[in-house]
């Protein structure tokens, strides 16, 4: 039987550690990336991932955004590790050249399993949750602080086309990490959805690394409340409180205290203290963020069930004032966060 050829559509700094573990455990791998600096370094030095306890350096196949015209073999596996914002014309590129068999991953933060779908076709889409901390701000050179021992991911379809094939995506990510199988992945990715409302955004609109705002007594609860409201906004629109990050159903089967479970397994055992989200990478590289596909969805299907959201709609207030350069990330945004959205618990007294 011959190999698989996968295709890695946005080899930033996940894309690329998940290119480099299937490339050296013998997988057919084709990176693609718009970074043109990033592409020249990987061809000239392969790709180099730092980590905690090892740096290796993998050479890579990888192709730049705009080579994707001059392919003529079809890929097998595209896994999508793009913006969630850039999914529908990623999958959109990608589709002619993905086989008819073939299927298409988002293995990115955000509800994209239907834009996929619709650029690719239900029967090529599979639906994927995935934690990896990472970071990246030189060409060639990614930061991983959660190797593949601290690496998670939930597989599912979301659709009845691929059911029974969740196995084939399974096997190519325990190359990664840690994988399962869930029989409701539209409901384990607004899990993630509530995990990243409650840190991504928030944290880095202080401008400091995940750790240490989660430090801040102020910010913790404020983290709280911005994912304890995306969570009363999934069960509104239906979706389950399932467990992530390899939690087990007790640990989230009271809903008062599945938002803080999910921070402090996030905080004990995927992120360094030095880790900075993905939200404060762009910010410092000049770039648009995913607050409208995090705590923007939120908000607007808040509003669509009636659900009170004003934690999220402070975040992104904030982190739109930022992304317009009306401030910067920092310490002192606290104050504005707490004045947009008050703490219930804390009395205030003229």
């Amino acid at each position: 039987m011959s190999k698989l050829r996968i295709a890695v559509l946005g080899a930033g700094a996940n894309g690329a550690s998940i290119g480099a573990d299937l490339t050296r455990t013998g997988h057919d791998v084709t990176l693609i990336e718009q970074w043109p600096e990033h592409v020249r370094a990987m061809r000239e030095r392969g790709a180099k991932i730092v980590m905690p306890e090892e740096t290796i350096t993998v050479p890579v196949r990888v192709h730049d955004l705009c080579e994707v015209a001059t392919f003529t073999e079809p890929f097998d596996v595209v896994l999508l590790l793009v913006k969630a914002y850039d999914s529908r014309w990623a999958a959109e590129l990608i589709r002619p050249y993905v086989a008819p068999d073939g299927m298409v991953v988002g293995v990115q933060n955000g509800m994209s399993v239907d834009e996929i779908a619709a650029a690719v076709g239900r029967e090529r889409t599979m639906g994927c949750v995935i934690e990896i901390t990472s970071m990246m701000f030189e060409p060639g050179i990614v930061e991983r602080h959660s190797p593949k021992d601290r690496s998670w991911f939930a597989v599912g379809s979301a659709f009845e086309e691929t059911a029974g094939r969740e196995a084939e995506i399974a096997d190519l990510l325990r190359e990664v990490g840690t994988v399962e199988v869930v029989d409701d992945i539209l409901s384990a990715k607004w899990m993630k959805l509530v995990s990243n409302s409650t840190t991504l955004v928030t944290t880095a609109i202080l401008g400091i690394p995940m750790i240490e705002a989660a430090a801040i007594p102020e910010m913790r609860r404020l983290m709280l409340r911005s994912g304890q409201e995306a969570l009363q906004v999934g069960v509104a629109a239906g979706y389950r409180v399932l467990p992530i990050f390899g939690l087990a159903p007790a640990e989230v089967s009271d809903e008062s205290t599945v938002v803080e479970t999910l921070l402090d397994t996030l905080l004990g055992g995927f992120v360094l203290p030095s880790s900075r989200t993905t939200i404060l990478q762009d910010w410092l590289k000049g770039r648009h963020s995913e607050v409208d596909d995090i705590n923007g969805r939120v908000v607007a299907l808040g509003r669509r069930h009636g659900v009170d959201t004003p934690a999220n709609a402070a975040v992104v207030e904030l982190a739109h004032r930022i992304e317009r350069h009306e401030i910067e990330p920092g310490r002192d945004n606290l104050a504005a966060l707490l004045e947009l959205a008050p703490d219930p618990g804390v009395s205030v007294v003229d």
